[in-house]
């Protein structure tokens, strides 16, 4: 069968919402479409995300009160600009915001700071503190370490005056704790140009340069964060600089293209305005001397350079006509999701010097994830008239891994879509679509438990809502 090359792109210009909600800090699936347009082509388009995200603590918890709704609504604009300059050179500048996050955690809950019972430490670390001292004890003693001597040793540990006089000074330091909760917000900007060459009429070869932007806040509260409840950290919109490359081949007479894209990761590095307030508590260098952190490692809480770096990626599209004004179109998305993590300077160098008293000697991040994320979307376009048409989709989103972090605590997604377009004239189309997210259960963990099975919190049977208009005109 045949299709036109307009009505194919007129089909599958109506899907907005690509990514929306995405694993990870991943939002708007980087797409080329626009630039792999027939011809001289614009188009225009914004999403908007109504997520519901609420949860239970448990795990290492000590209550399991519920957790409201933490997910932030959200749009992202995008809008690109395509130029077929000759028959073999083509020129494009697409806009989108790839990356972000913004969440807030409210009520009574371990995200959430409470004066009157959060402590620095928790009772399990206190514990591990404890257990630690006793078993040192009975081994320079040579007495055998089992539950009937562990349990006595750890009875006069606690009773000894030096425990005594930690327990007051983590008491008194308590008060120097963070108030209000935890909550985060990610932004980012991306503009790329991009230079395609058609050195046969089939074939598509492009690459470009990417400049992006990333400015962002964070705010951790609540026992979750135990030592780390009042912390702060500001980053000011800072810039990189990558590349992408890709190549696509298409047959228009039946309707068929595809296109394999790679994007390399940026980095950015900023200075960071970071903020701790248990660091204003004046006797915090005795406490923590006394839990074994030497002052030498102290000393090296100061600011510095902070480096973010935002992943590399691949896209794979798809598309080939299966009868008469129906299309078929696959995508799937590859994101390096398993070697990226946010370490801010002196969050890290607060972590190395705690890191042993939570077992972790080499300290721990902010935010990581384990995985890398695999998405996937198909679907059927069709064109009902001159003037009408849609299209339906099914997704799936691998996530980044599980348990994953507090900061955006859900694990992959199923997604149903539904796309229409009305075309005014043959050369431009407004299109709407709706999406509708399960998103997949998940444990959080704290950046002191990433790596571990540990979780403070379950999040379970929550779903979003993402709506999309675009607009386009080809010239």
């Amino acid at each position: 069968m045949k299709l036109k090359a307009l009505t194919t792109a007129m089909i599958l210009a109506a899907l907005p919402t690509a990514g929306a909600f995405a694993a990870a800090l991943d939002r708007s699936g980087q797409s080329m479409s626009a630039f792999l347009q027939p011809g001289n082509y614009f188009e225009a388009g914004i999403s908007v995300l109504d997520p519901d995200v609420s949860g239970q603590e448990s795990g290492t918890s000590p209550t399991t009160r519920n957790i409201d709704d933490m997910a932030n609504d959200y749009y992202f604009p995008s809008a690109a600009l395509k130029l077929q300059v000759t028959d073999k050179f083509s020129f494009g500048i697409l806009y989108d915001q790839p990356f972000g996050a913004d969440a807030e955690y409210t009520g009574n809950n371990v995200f959430v700071s409470n004066p009157g019972t959060d402590s620095v430490l928790s009772a399990s670390a206190v514990d591990g503190i404890v257990t630690k001292t006793a078993v040192a004890q009975l081994q320079a003693n040579n007495i055998p370490v089992n539950d009937t001597t562990l349990a006595a040793a750890k009875q006069q540990v606690m009773a000894s005056p030096q425990f005594q006089q930690l327990s007051a000074g983590l008491s008194a330091a308590n008060n120097y704790l963070g108030t209000g909760g935890t909550n985060v917000e990610v932004d980012t900007q991306s503009l790329s140009l991009v230079l395609g060459f058609q050195p046969i009429k089939n074939l598509n070869l492009y690459a470009g340069g990417v400049y992006q932007t990333i400015k962002g806040q964070v705010s951790l509260r609540g026992q979750a964060y135990s030592l780390f409840n009042g912390y702060d950290a500001t980053i000011k919109e800072t810039s990189g600089t990558g590349w992408l490359a890709g190549v696509a081949y298409q047959i228009p007479e039946i309707a068929l293209k595809t296109s394999l894209t790679y994007r390399s990761e940026i980095d950015h590095d900023t200075n960071a305005a970071e903020s701790l307030s248990i660091l204003d508590f004046p006797a915090l260098t005795n406490i923590l001397s006394g839990l074994g952190v030497s002052q030498d490692t102290l000393s090296a809480i100061k600011d510095g350079k902070t480096t973010i770096t935002t992943p590399q990626s691949v896209n794979l599209d798809f598309q080939t006509g299966i009868m008469a004004n129906t299309v078929a179109f696959a995508n799937v998305r590859w994101v390096n999701w398993k070697d990226f993590s946010i370490t801010p300077y002196k969050f890290g160098k607060v972590a190395e010097a705690v890191g042993p008293l939570v077992n972790r000697p080499n300290g721990f991040t902010l935010v990581e994830y384990t995985d890398d994320q695999w998405s996937a979307n198909v679907g059927v376009g069709r064109k009902l008239n001159e003037q009408w048409a849609g299209n339906v989709s099914v997704g799936w989103d691998s996530g980044a891994g599980n348990p994953v972090s507090t900061l955006g605590p859900t694990e992959g997604y199923w997604n149903l879509g539904l796309g229409v377009q009305y075309s005014p004239t043959p050369a431009t189309f407004i299109a709407g679509g709706v999406k509708y997210f399960w998103l997949g259960d998940a444990k959080a963990q704290t950046g002191a438990q990433a790596g571990g099975s540990e979780y403070v919190a379950d999040f379970s049977d929550n779903d979003a809502i993402a709506y999309g208009l675009k607009l386009g005109y080809r010239f």
